[in-house]
């Protein structure tokens, strides 16, 4: 039997933690074949770990695009898109692809960055992402700035920024609470327009977790191209990354990534499911 298709519309870390890389092999984990359409490379200084993000040019970009599309993806994600016109262009490419969901990781900062890489790319994300969105996963600070409600610190600030970013176009929203809320247990929230829930599991080490954000966002994708529902696939994502976390090792002296393959080589890892 043929796999299911997932493209990436992503930037790559050449540190291969996050980005494309860690979709690749998420994709891979859970049989699904892995296609790239690259937005820009992120490197890191050696001595420091500070990030540098290099564009793709627009045109190779675009080539990109046509080539992944011309393969007939059946679903699409969204990573690192960097400028106004790559993320419109990536709402058109979904429309274009023929494909059956979008997944919409918002990525607004690199990972030890604390500012939004270009303010107005938010407003595009609400523009001409969202509207399209099967599922959008945005961390806390991504849906407070989505919702314009600034830091999220509740359960209950997390239902009003979910019912926003709903009214602006997405089908299905998880927002990672993650360690944020509470030192001993890791609470996301989905809403499907009518219901929320809150998935939590038990928390796991928070040393080494570069990645976590990509890896959720991408089982989501590949999950929701093998047929699970929307919910189903958020519940079953959060029980992959958890184990990817848990699992995490350290890289070096600045970083460790989550383990990809955790999840079907280590251990599954129960996530708690409540209506709330």
């Amino acid at each position: 039997m043929a796999l299911k298709k997932t493209l990436t519309i992503a930037g790559s870390d050449t540190s291969a933690g996050a980005g494309m890389q860690a979709d690749l092999k998420t994709f891979q984990e859970l049989e699904t074949y892995g296609i790239v359409a690259l937005t820009s490379i992120v490197t890191m200084d050696k001595a420091t770990w500070s990030h540098d993000v290099t564009p793709i040019p627009f045109d190779v970009f675009e080539k990109q695009l046509e080539t992944a599309i011309s393969i007939q993806p059946d679903a699409v994600k969204t990573g690192m898109l960097g400028t106004q016109e790559i993320i419109k262009r990536a709402g058109e490419a979904y429309e274009e692809s023929g494909a059956d969901y979008f997944v919409v990781d918002p990525v607004m900062v690199c990972k030890g960055e604390n500012e939004v890489l270009n303010p107005g790319n938010t407003d595009a994300m609400i523009e001409h992402l969202l509207p399209k969105a099967t599922v959008v996963t945005p961390n806390l600070f991504e849906a407070g700035q989505l919702a314009n409600l600034g830091t999220l610190k509740s359960i209950d600030d997390m239902k009003k920024a979910a019912e926003i970013i709903h009214k602006q176009g997405a089908k299905h929203v998880i927002i990672k609470g993650g360690k944020a809320l509470d030192q001993d247990k890791s609470y996301d929230l989905y809403y499907d327009g009518e219901h929320f829930y809150q998935l939590t599991t038990d928390m796991f080490q928070q040393s080494y977790n570069h990645g976590a954000g990509c890896t959720f966002a991408a089982a989501t994708t590949a999950y929701l191209a093998n047929g699970k529902t929307p919910k189903e696939a958020v519940i079953a994502a959060k029980a992959f990354v958890a184990s990817a976390i848990k699992n995490g090792w350290k890289m070096n002296d600045f970083v460790g990534p989550v383990d990809h393959g955790a999840y079907n080589r280590v251990e599954h890892i129960d996530v708690d499911v409540t209506e709330v």
